[in-house]
């Protein structure tokens, strides 16, 4: 099983990026996805979920700013990331679970500056 995230980088705050997962190994379709963040000294934290049936959820922080989708024909999840913040710099990563079975993607940077 593999999840690779990409589309980290080096953005000013206002600004926008995409991230991007592709799974490979699974059944993609009946995954729940999720990304996640974790900042230097803080506890990772769910940001945003998609289930199998596209039904999504957001944290707080981000609800009206990041958006969340899938393309099961593309085994890929989305995080569109807008008017970033330096709050939302962390590392990024994907995860996707069914029933007992977690798997995690490797991280992407993201680095939002002030």
């Amino acid at each position: 099983v593999q999840l690779q995230a990409s589309g980290g980088g080096l953005v000013q705050a206002g600004g926008s990026l995409r991230l991007s997962c592709a799974v490979s190994g699974i059944n993609f379709y009946i995954y729940n996805m999720g990304w996640y963040r974790q900042a230097p000294g803080k506890q990772r934290e769910l940001v945003a979920a998609i289930t199998a049936s596209s039904t999504t959820n957001y944290v707080e922080s981000v609800k009206g700013r990041f958006t969340i989708s899938r393309d099961n024909a593309k085994n890929t999840v989305y995080l569109q990331m807008d008017s970033l913040r330096p709050e939302d710099t962390a590392v990024y990563y994907c995860n996707a679970n069914h029933m007992v079975r977690y798997y995690w993607g490797q991280g992407t940077q993201v680095t939002v500056s002030s």
